[in-house]
């Protein structure tokens, strides 16, 4: 006969997920996992594996509900820069307001911390600088295609600029800087992009 879950390994996962977003992985044990989501080690080992697979599925995770839609609405949005500026006014809402404030970017967090030494989680990370990169790139080609760029700028140099400003904004956020530095900083660098 199966085995029955008495639990919800979604929800499970959404709160490990809230955990390493918040704390990274080295500072997050198995007692605070268990402690959490109220569940016992057996339980979260036998639906998950062990500490660092359950992390590996917390990126995933993360991810798909948070860093995709994104990149998604990024690409399709079809304004070119005011689809960036966009963008990144809402990164910068996100880590500097609400119930995430200041906890960064798991992504982001994961760049910075020891998680990246795992071949699969770095794996995660270029996947996600890729498609971050590729977002910008499509919005930036639009505004090319409209106008908004200077002449001659090349679309995929500054979709690696503006990505490394995106991970710089999670990162500074995380260690309290203001949404209105970030925004300058934002806004200038975007500034210096337009069409003279």
């Amino acid at each position: 006969m199966p085995d029955v879950k008495h639990f919800d390994p979604d929800t499970a996962l959404d709160t490990a997920m809230r955990l390493f977003w918040r704390q990274g992985a080295a500072a997050t044990g198995i007692q605070d996992i268990v402690t959490a989501t109220g569940l016992n080690r057996s339980s979260l080992y036998a639906t998950f594996g062990g500490k660092q697979e359950l992390y590996r599925a917390a990126l995933r995770r993360y991810v798909e509900q948070r860093s995709q839609p994104a990149f998604s609405r990024l690409a399709g949005d079809g304004r070119g820069l005011p689809a960036v500026h966009d963008f990144y006014a809402s990164l910068i809402e996100a880590r500097c307001s609400g119930a995430y404030a200041r906890w960064g970017c798991m992504v982001s967090n994961a760049h910075a911390g020891g998680e990246n030494s795992d071949p699969e989680v770095r794996a995660a990370l270029d996947r996600h600088n890729q498609q971050l990169r590729e977002a910008l790139r499509t919005a930036l080609v639009v505004a090319e295609a409209k106008g908004q760029l200077k002449p001659d700028t090349d679309a995929g140099a500054v979709a690696d600029v503006l990505a490394l400003l995106a991970y710089g904004v999670n990162l500074r956020s995380r260690a309290g800087a203001d949404a209105r530095e970030l925004t300058r900083t934002v806004t200038g660098a975007l500034e210096a992009l337009g069409a003279a």
